[in-house]
């Protein structure tokens, strides 16, 4: 007899499912935040270790004891602030009124940018705007990715609009540390793209049973490609395609550590196929999406969970 239970093929939590267009994600809702400071910041995926940590947790089996924890090694060289966006609030939604640029660029945002038709306007020649961001690239020439092209993104800033006006005329053309974004025990939102794997079948795509040694036709497929009616072929049906390099978020991921050096961490010959590691760094509780060598952006968390304890763990010990 035909088995009744016939359950979905592939997962619908994400939908629809394409691929990224860009290696680096965007952005779409920030947290609110008093404090005037950058809401993101934006580093590079090194690997993972394992640290030995003090449970602090109240109700943990554990309390008191060391432990053992998986964490991410996150590169993080200074972010550079290249430009202001000036927004305008209206019945149509919000409209940039005016970009200025910094008087000085880095000569590798050339690769990203047309530098030389960059408007260098002045901050004070402004008028009526609603709110700021501020435009920020990363340093790659300062990791051992070999990457030569900057990560441009757009991070919103927190505090109220003095204080990012404030804040924008101080740091235009400066660099931005991750100790001045975030600290050591808080929750953040990992945003990252996912490994590409290339083109796949049904069985690793959607994880479709391999049929039996006296099964018809393929082995490796599906019976068929739906019902006579309706007479076309739905998107639930697996078929095989492109999988992997999908943007993905993680929330409420916490920071374990945070140093201004990471050549203590790692061996003598640097990370696994990711090298030295020489600028500031973080270690995230847990994996994060992607490849070594990715940008990973991380902002301040929209969805924070207010029972968790900001010195749950004290890291002890790093096993490289």
């Amino acid at each position: 007899m035909v088995k009744n239970h016939h359950p979905r093929r592939g997962s619908m939590q994400f939908w629809p499912r394409k691929r990224s267009k860009h290696s680096l994600v965007r952005i779409r809702s920030w947290a609110t935040e008093s404090k005037v400071k950058s809401l993101g910041f934006i580093g590079y995926k090194a690997g993972m270790v394992h640290v030995m940590a003090k449970d602090n947790r109240a109700k943990s089996l554990t309390k008191g004891e060391t432990i053992s924890l998986p964490v991410t090694i996150i590169d993080c060289p200074p972010m550079s602030v290249v430009g202001v966006n000036y927004y305008k609030r209206s019945m149509f939604g919000v409209k940039k009124v005016k970009s200025v640029m910094a008087p000085k660029l880095d000569k590798e945002l050339s690769r990203v940018i047309n530098v030389t038709k960059v408007a260098k306007a002045k901050l004070e020649d402004v008028g009526d705007f609603d709110d700021i961001r501020i435009l920020v690239h990363t340093n790659p020439k300062q990791t051992t990715t070999g990457n030569k092209k900057p990560k441009l993104l757009e991070m919103a800033l927190g505090g109220s609009k003095d204080d990012k006006i404030n804040f924008a005329k101080e740091n235009l053309g400066k660099t931005i540390s991750v100790a001045d974004v975030f600290e050591k025990g808080i929750m953040v939102d990992v945003h990252g793209v996912t490994k590409g794997k290339g083109f796949a079948g049904t069985v690793k795509r959607y994880g479709v049973a391999i049929r039996q040694h006296k099964g018809e036709k393929v082995k490796r497929g599906i019976g068929n490609l739906g019902a006579w009616t309706p007479k076309r072929v739905l998107y639930s049906v697996p078929q095989p395609g492109k999988m992997g390099f999908h943007l993905r978020t993680e929330y409420n991921k916490q920071i374990l550590g945070l140093g201004e050096n990471g050549s203590e961490l790692v061996p003598k010959g640097g990370v696994a196929h990711y090298g030295k590691l020489d600028n500031n760094y973080l270690l995230i509780y847990g994996s994060v999406a992607g490849p070594r060598k990715g940008a990973i952006v991380l902002t301040a968390a929209t969805r924070s969970n207010k029972k968790y304890q900001k010195d749950a763990y004290s890291v002890t010990k790093i096993i490289k």
